[in-house]
């Protein structure tokens, strides 16, 4: 039953932490080509807010990998990595429980 309970949690806490890094790639993505504007105050809030959840995942990998002619891949790999630990890791780690 705490197996269960523990693998639901983490479970919505990578699922969420998915979904901030796509939202937060979008968001640069539309500043870059002048879609959105960051000196809009509820846009830069947004947009910091998304920099503090996905710094803790994006910036070890960005040490590691650098950018790609100008284009970081960071993010696609993050994703991909938490997507694996979600489907296959934590299951095996919470299984004995």
């Amino acid at each position: 039953m705490i197996g269960s309970f523990l693998h639901f949690i983490l479970n919505g806490l990578i699922q969420l932490m998915v979904l901030a890094i796509i939202i937060s790639a979008i968001m640069s993505w539309l500043t870059a080509f002048n879609v959105i504007n960051l000196r809009n105050s509820a846009v830069a809030g947004i947009q910091r807010i998304l920099e503090t959840l996905t710094a803790p995942v994006l910036t070890p990998l960005q040490r590691i990998i650098p950018p790609i002619g100008g284009l970081d891949i960071t993010p696609v790999l993050a994703v991909l990595i938490l997507q694996g630990v979600q489907r296959y890791i934590l299951p095996a780690l919470l299984g004995g429980l």
